[in-house]
């Protein structure tokens, strides 16, 4: 890819996955992200694997790999006097300061937004929250199952009446790393506006304001309506049948996203085998369809169930009309199409195997991102350190004071 972002340098301060997603975004598009972790212990999402909350294997712990790919490590205690100064003398050095911590843990440690431009004027500021910066709830934190998923709609919108329980995300991060790419996103235009205007911006981001964002259509038809909560269609109530579910011989589905029922009703039943409905009169009209759309789902329910999901991959593959199987996760990273467009990579671990990850969504000039592994726990500590100027002796000091790994 091309590093539309080289020579910019970013200082991250943020753990777990929303945040990080930001940098690691950021170094995919070329920039230099230096991760700051806590010399004893690290980000905490380290230690997921060996707590048993993530599956493990190989050696890779993924959910590190996923929000910190291509970054350096440095290991420093900034809360001990080596390291705040340590800390700032990076700040001094950096484009960007990018951190998810909460407000009181930024005023304790100095790495406020005043400490930070006190020795950088010029640095974008950029913070990632759960419910934003101002409000009764600013101080407080958050993941994105509870905010982006549950507060934010997301949960309600998706789940039937009749459930005992809401839906829960499809997923670990689902919120995280749309928000992280966001945040990236804004961060690439602060720094526009830096290089075109001279002023650096702060640049906020929050999980509430992503759930919202996604649900903005919902939102806004309910607070236009004044309803409490949206109507939830059936898969047997659907009130356009050709945007439906339907479940294959083999117990898999296939979705119909057909929106202009006309244009596309004669292609599918013809490559569904069933030429004649296209002369039904119960759906010969966008208008009978309607009225008829409970026959509709039935007659395209039992359609559907004649064959395998490989069997309609092959029979619909050309039809004009949008459609797409309901593909797994391990599905999904084999996708030819996926594939074709570098969605999935393989990745060198640090033992020289391989694992797949995907990059970031966006490319330019038609060149894919090729991310690299995420570092080890302080990895890039001595390294970063010289690079600032501190002697070997100075380095070996702060290490004895316990400031840095």
């Amino acid at each position: 890819m091309k590093a539309i972002l080289n020579g910019v340098r970013v200082i991250e301060v943020a753990a777990w996955m929303y945040v990080p997603v930001t940098g690691a975004v950021l170094a995919e598009w070329g920039a230099e992200v230096i991760k700051i972790e806590h010399p004893e212990h690290g980000d905490p999402q380290r230690g997921l694997v060996s707590s048993g909350l993530v599956p493990g294997g190989g050696g890779v712990n993924h959910m590190i790999e996923v929000p910190n790919r291509g970054k350096k490590s440095v290991g420093l205690d900034m809360a001990s006097p080596g390291g705040h100064e340590v800390m700032l003398k990076m700040a001094a050095e950096a484009d960007v300061f990018l951190t998810n911590f909460l407000p009181a843990a930024r005023r304790k440690l100095g790495i406020d937004l005043d400490d930070i431009r006190a020795v950088n004027p010029d640095i974008v500021y950029a913070r990632g929250s759960a419910n934003g910066q101002r409000g009764p709830e600013a101080e407080r934190g958050g993941y994105d199952l509870a905010t982006y998923w549950a507060r934010a709609g997301a949960a309600d919108i998706v789940t039937p009446a009749d459930a005992d329980y809401p839906v829960t995300q499809p997923g670990p991060a689902f919120g995280d790393l749309t928000g992280g790419l966001t945040l990236a996103g804004g961060v690439a235009a602060a720094l526009l506006h830096r290089e075109r205007t001279g002023e650096a911006l702060v640049v906020d981001n929050s999980l509430l304001a992503m759930g919202m964002w996604a649900a903005g259509a919902t939102l806004a038809g309910a607070a236009l309506h004044g309803i409490e909560r949206l109507p939830f269609s059936r898969h047997d109530e659907m009130p356009n049948p050709l945007v439906n579910y339907y479940r294959t011989k083999d117990g898999r589905y296939v979705l119909l996203n057909m929106l202009q029922y006309e244009r596309h009703w004669d292609e599918l039943v013809t490559a569904a085998g069933r030429p004649e409905l296209a002369e039904d009169p119960r759906f010969a009209t966008g208008k009978a369809m309607s009225e008829n759309r409970l026959d509709c789902i039935a007659t395209l329910d039992e359609t559907f169930a004649q064959r395998t999901l490989d069997e309609w991959r092959t029979a619909l593959a050309h039809i004009k009309g949008v459609w797409a199987p309901v593909q797994r996760a391990s599905e999904v990273v084999r996708d030819p199409q996926a594939i074709a467009n570098d969605y999935v990579v393989d990745v060198e671990a640090k033992d020289g195997s391989t694992f797949k990850l995907v990059p970031s969504p966006l490319q330019f000039d038609n060149e894919p991102a090729e991310p690299t592994r995420a570092p080890e726990h302080g990895e890039h500590t001595d390294e970063v350190l010289a690079a600032l100027g501190l002697s070997t002796e100075e380095i070996l000091n702060l290490k004895i004071e316990g400031a840095v790994l």
